[in-house]
């Protein structure tokens, strides 16, 4: 069983740690340690705020003190994470390369690759959300294989489109909405990763498994006239 270790964050605030383990396994449990908090909370929790092996616990310092937090939050009976129940498995379709990939060859020159060994490596892994951050429903997904690390831009675009997928340093990710990146774009999505009206908003949750599909203009186009219509 693991144990988290706990470190101060200010006066009304306490970062859990979940020791041991590769990346994948501390944020597997910590997502067990999320779902359980989202169950119970413990009195005066004001938020729990998870990254990929940390979470963050917010708490009203008139009320309880971060030793109080910090010995219920441990009571959880979390088990280990190859015990944790099936995620959800999620499809994302993706035009790779051209303008909507623009850093294909980047990413492809890094890897002493073709674009076309990049997006058959990139396609054929399948990856869990570690995190939301950055900005509403951006997810972080891991692992990448290693072949796909790349650096970030030195200078960011300052402006990346909505559905960009991208790639930087050992993770991946979607951009919901369009915003300032550094990331390497090496295709796009014309699914919609974050809407405001749904409930949960973000499409992709902690602990979703996600598989990229490759697809070509015509099933992009057909999508994404699919989600606009709302037939998706």
């Amino acid at each position: 069983m693991m144990r988290l270790r706990f470190v101060p964050a200010g006066e009304s605030a306490v970062m859990a740690l979940a020791p041991g383990g590769d990346l994948e396994e501390r944020a597997a449990y910590l997502r067990g340690i999320l779902a359980a908090l989202e169950a119970a909370p413990p009195p005066h929790l004001v938020d729990a705020i998870p990254t990929g092996d940390t979470m963050l616990l917010l708490y009203d310092p008139l009320r309880t003190t971060a030793v109080e937090i910090e010995t219920y939050v441990s009571g959880f009976a979390v088990p280990a994470p190859e015990e944790h129940s099936e995620s959800r498995l999620i499809e994302i379709p993706v035009l790779y390369g051209g303008e909507m990939g623009v850093d294909l060859g980047r990413v492809a020159a890094f890897a002493g690759v073709s674009e076309a060994e990049v997006v058959e490596l990139h396609a054929q892994t399948e990856y869990i959300v570690r995190f939301l951050g950055f900005m509403p429903g951006f997810p972080y997904l891991g692992p990448l294989p290693v072949r796909l690390t790349t650096p970030r831009h030195e200078t960011p675009r300052t402006v990346v489109p909505a559905g960009s997928v991208a790639i930087a340093e050992d993770q991946t990710s979607i951009y919901p909405v369009a915003s300032p990146g550094g990331w390497n774009l090496i295709g796009r999505t014309p699914c919609r990763l974050f809407d405001p009206r749904e409930d949960p908003p973000s499409m992709l949750l902690p602990g979703d498994r996600v598989r990229f599909r490759p697809v070509d203009e015509a099933e992009y186009s057909r999508i994404h006239f699919e989600i606009l219509a709302g037939r998706r």
